[in-house]
């Protein structure tokens, strides 16, 4: 499998109507971190994200960078059309409970093969996330993950 191609740093502001259609998989050098009931519970600087036309990006950990032991398997599941079916995590902490705040793709479509088992957070489920140590806003509407942060601009979909 050929490399994925390298998020840019230092770049202007993006606009997620830039983004392509379908998605394009690539790696990312920027720090991310997943806080929730007083924990880390994710931290890389080895995320992958997809960027989408309409969509704020959406990072992927890999599952060695994720405290698994506070994940639990859900039964919800979805459907890309791009990336193919989705399996849902919910999130608890020392009694702090997020239901299906995390998701997986087992066994991506073959363009996503990379994604394979790396875990994406909703940042409006989580106490906070951050890419860089800016804190990220949601992406509106509860089906969509994207993390907002200052250097992407919209309108987005979503809400």
């Amino acid at each position: 499998m050929s490399p994925l191609p390298t998020e840019e740093s230092g770049r202007p502001a993006e606009s997620v109507w830039d983004y392509p259609r379908p998605p394009r998989l690539e790696q990312s050098r920027r720090r991310i971190t997943v806080e929730f009931g007083g924990e880390v519970i994710a931290e890389t600087d080895r995320a992958l994200r997809i960027l989408e036309t309409s969509h704020p990006p959406t990072y992927y950990i890999p599952p060695e960078d994720v405290r698994m032991e506070f994940l639990e398997r859900s039964k919800r599941s979805t459907f890309c059309e791009w990336k193919g079916h989705a399996a849902y995590y919910h999130v608890d902490v020392d009694g702090e409970h997020a239901e299906n705040a995390a998701w997986t793709y087992p066994s991506p479509a073959p363009a996503f093969d990379d994604l394979t088992d790396y875990v994406a957070f909703y940042p409006g489920k989580m106490d906070r996330c951050t890419v860089d140590g800016e804190e990220v806003a949601a992406q509106e509407g509860g089906f969509y993950g994207g993390w907002i942060t200052s250097d992407i601009e919209g309108p987005f979909k979503g809400g």
